[in-house]
């Protein structure tokens, strides 16, 4: 039986969200309906569009220009000052009330989730009925409109609600991938990158479908083993499972929030370096082995992303867990600066069966988890930041 994702995303979230709180305020008119942007902090944010409203959208202005580009489309243009305390507030509301219905819930970002819909459906005449339930609640109740996609996998349901907006039901099923995601510009292929997306229209890939069908051989060629991926996608196969958010923890994490915007990857490997160290330990202590790691971002505009991988060993190896968690950080291909870094290691097992590679050495393995190890003891000792490898840097050591 297929799985009955749906991904809850909301419309404009932070201009919604600040003119209700505007309303609430006695503001006489709602600023959606107005030419109005909700601007960044001028002097770390550079002055840019965070949110826009649908006039604004309609002349041109578009999220991260900044408010003097803003400013020259709409000389009549109204900035109003980013309230994160009500983003939270907000969205705290949104998915509390969706874990009313269900415990499968997994918090993408500050605005979206992911919802699984399989262990509920003989609740329910059907899922369309049951998207439609939730979307007029969270209009009716909480004042602001959401988008519902729905398909068989947590990447088409994505997909799907990023088609028309706002205040919309869609379906993205197995039949509908040429139909309905094909024909689309590769641009707008979730998880595709700007960078990757140039490359693919150089090799005349314009839309999905062109992906979807093109030789994986002449694509290894310029994306080596992201090429089996990016084909995959395009057609729709994902098995990305729902982590849920209200579950009693089965991980390891541990999260930083920087203290400034990071762009370079070399910054972000000390970071995730760093992470792995602490994640590791703690695993160590637990005498057990992690199958799975993930990697989550938080972007500049407090957009949470995550990728992970399953292993096929069970490691608890510092080392292997920061090469993992490079390799899945490269696969994001994240171009915007990020605010928050985390690792997260799931599948956690007591024991571990090592699956030996011809091209592994295993007595370097043995030494990288001797020297676990023997950091473990005298940092255990003497303090926990005794020892540093070579490339770590302090992270504020705040597991989620």
């Amino acid at each position: 039986m297929d799985k009955i994702i749906m991904h809850i995303d909301v419309n404009n979230a932070f201009l919604s969200w600040t003119a209700l709180e505007l309303l609430d305020k006695g503001y006489k008119y709602d600023i959606r309906n107005s030419y109005a942007v909700i601007g960044g902090d001028e002097s770390k944010r550079r002055g840019i569009v965070l949110a826009k409203s649908n006039s604004c959208k309609k002349l041109g202005i578009k999220t991260a220009d900044t408010l003097f580009e803003a400013r020259n489309k709409c000389p009549s243009l109204k900035v109003y000052p980013p309230n994160y305390y009500q983003y939270q507030k907000m969205s705290k509301k949104l998915f509390s009330l969706l874990s009313e219905y269900t415990p499968d819930i997994e918090v993408f970002s500050i605005d979206e989730c992911f919802l699984d819909y399989t262990p509920i459906k003989n609740r329910y005449k059907s899922e369309l009925d049951f998207a439609y339930l939730i979307k007029d609640r969270i209009k009716n109740e909480l004042g602001f409109t959401v988008n519902v996609g729905i398909s068989y996998n947590k990447l088409c349901a994505k997909m799907a609600s990023d088609f028309s907006k706002p205040d919309k039901v869609h379906t993205l099923y197995k039949d509908e991938i040429k139909s309905k995601m094909w024909p689309l510009p590769i641009d707008d292929l979730f998880g595709v990158g700007k960078k990757s997306s140039l490359k693919l229209k150089k090799l005349g890939i314009n839309t999905i479908g062109d992906l979807a069908c093109f030789d994986v051989a002449k694509l290894q060629i310029y994306f080596k083993n992201q090429a089996i991926r990016l084909i995959n996608m395009a057609n729709g196969i994902d098995d990305d499972l729902i982590i849920r958010k209200y579950s009693e923890p089965k991980g390891i994490s541990n999260e930083t929030t920087l203290d400034h915007d990071v762009v370079s990857k070399e910054e972000v490997y000390k970071y995730l370096f760093s992470l792995s160290e602490l994640v590791g330990l703690r695993l160590r202590k637990q005498n057990k082995y992690a199958s799975v790691i993930a990697v989550v971002l938080k972007d500049k505009y407090f957009r949470r992303k995550s990728h992970q991988k399953k292993l096929d060993n069970a490691t608890n190896i510092t080392s292997e867990i920061y090469e993992i968690s490079k390799k899945i950080y490269d696969e994001m291909d994240n171009k915007d600066s990020i605010r928050l870094i985390g690792i997260r290691l799931d599948g956690l097992t007591t024991n571990t069966f090592h699956q030996i590679s011809m091209f592994e050495n295993l007595d370097d393995r043995d030494k990288d988890s001797g020297l676990d190890k023997v950091v473990d003891e005298i940092n255990s000792k003497y303090g926990s930041r005794t020892i540093k490898k070579a490339g770590s840097i302090e992270v504020n050591k705040k597991p989620f």
